[in-house]
């Protein structure tokens, strides 16, 4: 819920909360992809001598992070440093939630009905992420209240993580 929600209002909080033009907003949006590259590529590497679960542990850790220190920040150039973080985490925690998702999957060959699954509850996220946000915004005044308030999705994922009990992962050494 958090993740998506997050990318899709983070340019509405920006532009309400700090004033930021459409000129900062449009480079706070390339930094983010461009460092998404790298860092899909380094938390890759990372699952690879860890495992999908302790990968996407630090992932949701980092979100956490995220998300308090966007409730503070009051500068532009604050921003830009939490649109470089945001842009580490989000291809890492895209792949690795979807990597993670086909694991736990069993042996099928239909499993365009459990990522049609997988989707949808992806999108639902957004909308009661999104509802949330709002919501929080609106009766508890500022987005900076509705950005803790996502931090909220971020912890509940983090403990209900710590349940999930995946086949032996193969831990490659280097």
């Amino acid at each position: 819920m958090g993740v998506q929600t997050v990318m899709y209002l983070a340019t509405y909080f920006a532009s309400d909360e700090l004033k930021m033009e459409s000129s900062q907003l449009i480079i706070t949006v390339l930094i983010i992809q461009l460092v998404a590259i790298a860092g899909a590529t380094l938390f890759a590497k990372l699952s690879d001598k860890t495992g999908n679960i302790f990968t996407l542990g630090v992932l949701i850790s980092i979100w956490i992070g995220i998300c308090f220190f966007a409730s503070r920040v009051n500068t532009v150039n604050e921003f830009f440093i939490i649109a470089f973080c945001v842009g580490m985490v989000m291809g890492g925690i895209q792949s690795m939630s979807r990597s993670t998702y086909s694991k736990l999957l069993p042996e099928t060959k239909d499993t365009a009905s459990y990522f049609s699954f997988y989707d949808v509850c992806d999108k639902m996220g957004t909308v009661i992420g999104t509802l949330v946000f709002g919501s929080v915004g609106e009766f508890l005044g500022g987005m900076r209240n509705s950005v803790l308030a996502l931090m909220v999705f971020f912890i509940i994922g983090l403990i209900l993580l710590m349940f999930v009990k995946m086949k032996e992962e193969k831990i490659i050494a280097s």
